[in-house]
């Protein structure tokens, strides 16, 4: 991570006075909600002691009629510019930076955000797509610029797929970051995930009981229009407790399909790892007690092959399904 991006005024850096009224705002600020009563508390705090940490600028020269005028251009410390502003100050202490890009400003205004941890999600994700489509980097390195993972920027651009309505319920601490996750689960079924959206908020669900409705919706479309045998079943249920995620079994003539819900990258791995285990239980178990081709084995305790006249044509082995 580039050191300058994380960068504080020091003791050792030049702090130069200048009026309030020309420092323009920051364009690349990501907070777009500031608590007025915060304002206040802050603006008060300014009257008693003063700011007690510099702005930091950006300065340019534009040309004008009667000659070049200097402007500066606020890049961190939008919240003690508003206080003071409130608090009647004519000016302002401010570190000047030279030859910043705006890439550098949105990310120094993006990193004095987090660093506070109070940016609400919605406004922090769109600073994050903001920062990706204007700048054209990855995922990967939008993370390592903010210092933080890729799965938390991945996550976090997530939440705009969300209707304005819902994302306005997140700004507004209506329901929280955790009650999107089920929400999201329902993006192709708009009309159920309106339904838990406003169940959510009259009810107040905690957001576990948010994940177990969407697990249920989910799971009832899918059988509604996926019939299937007990058997068939009895295997979605047992491979949903065993790997610990929503499966569902979809049959046709041919064979099927098994799908397996997971939320992250890491949810992946944590999947493909029991998985593998599973595999090698089972495989250990072959060896030892080999096993019908008709047969599925959920567990490592050996089934004993079914009589011909008890066999179901729905019941398939699982290697014909594919993820």
């Amino acid at each position: 991570m580039n050191p300058d991006a994380a960068y504080v005024p020091t003791k050792y850096d030049s702090v130069f006075w200048i009026d309030v009224e020309r420092i323009l705002p920051n364009p690349y600020q990501p907070r777009k909600e500031f608590s007025e009563e915060g304002l206040k508390s802050l603006a008060e705090s300014i009257r008693q002691y003063g700011v007690l940490q510099p702005l930091v600028v950006s300065r340019s020269e534009i040309e004008k009629d009667d000659g070049l005028e200097t402007i500066y251009e606020l890049i961190a410390g939008e919240r003690r510019l508003r206080a003071s502003k409130m608090a009647g100050l004519r000016q302002v202490p401010v570190v000047i930076r030279q030859g910043d890009t705006n890439l550098t400003k949105l990310e120094l205004a993006i990193i004095e955000n987090l660093q506070r941890e109070d940016l609400n999600a919605i406004d922090r994700a769109k600073a994050l797509q903001k920062l990706i489509d204007e700048f054209g980097i990855s995922h990967a390195e939008c993370a390592a610029k903010i210092g933080k993972s890729r799965e938390y920027v991945s996550n976090s651009l997530r939440l705009l797929s969300l209707p304005e309505h819902m994302q306005d319920a997140i700004v507004g601490r209506e329901i929280s970051e955790g009650h999107a996750r089920p929400l999201m689960t329902l993006n192709d079924r708009p009309e159920e995930r309106e339904t838990l959206f406003r169940e959510i908020i009259l009810k107040r669900l905690p957001v576990r009981q948010a994940e177990r409705i969407a697990r249920s919706i989910a799971q009832e479309r899918v059988h509604k229009y996926n019939r299937k045998s007990s058997e068939m079943v009895a295997i979605e249920k047992s491979l949903t407790e065993t790997l610990g995620t929503r499966v569902i079994i979809e049959t046709n003539a041919e064979g099927g399909r098994l799908v397996i819900d997971f939320f992250s990258p890491d949810d992946l791995q944590q999947l493909v790892a029991v998985l593998a285990a599973e595999q090698a239980i089972e495989k250990a178990t072959t060896e030892s007690f080999p096993i019908h081709p008709n047969t599925t084995q959920l567990s490592s305790d050996p089934i004993p092959p079914a009589a011909p006249e008890e066999r179901d044509d729905e019941l398939y082995s699982v290697s014909n399904f594919t993820v």
